[in-house]
């Protein structure tokens, strides 16, 4: 008979995918497909680990989805977790991911469209901080 082959999606497949919700305008979508990549965890006989984690640019088009839907809370609470995902070896840990131009303009901007000016104008300032060239977003 024919083997059955399991495909996991991975990073780029939600990635792509989520950007594809993002361009509709579907962010509850975006956002339920960025929860469920946090979900898939490959497992071995020795220890289970996350198999998909989100990279710039999953979270970089999720933000950009609650931006378009006016869902400033929920862009900022993305950006914000995209700071803490670390990446741990046996003899470190490191920032897995950054934010770049896109995360922080897409961030701004639902806080701008929802009134928050003040955190706008935070994120502004963190991003010329982190010599990022801000962009005419």
């Amino acid at each position: 008979g024919m083997q059955q082959i399991e495909v996991l999606p991975n990073v780029i497949s939600y990635s792509s995918t989520i950007s594809a919700c993002e361009k509709g305008g579907q962010w509850q979508r975006a956002l339920g497909l960025f929860v469920g990549m946090q979900q898939i965890w490959l497992c071995s006989k020795w220890n289970c680990c996350l198999e998909v984690l989100p990279n710039v640019i999953s979270y970089s088009s999720t933000i950009s989805a609650c931006e378009k839907g006016g869902q400033w809370q929920r862009a900022l609470g993305l950006f914000v977790g995209m700071q803490q995902i670390w990446l741990c070896s046996k003899w470190n840990c490191c920032l897995e991911v950054l934010p770049n131009v896109i995360s922080y303009s897409s961030t701004i901007s639902a806080c701008e469209k929802g009134g928050q000016w003040q955190r706008a104008l935070g994120l502004f300032v963190a991003l010329q901080q982190m010599e990022l060239l801000p962009d005419v977003i």
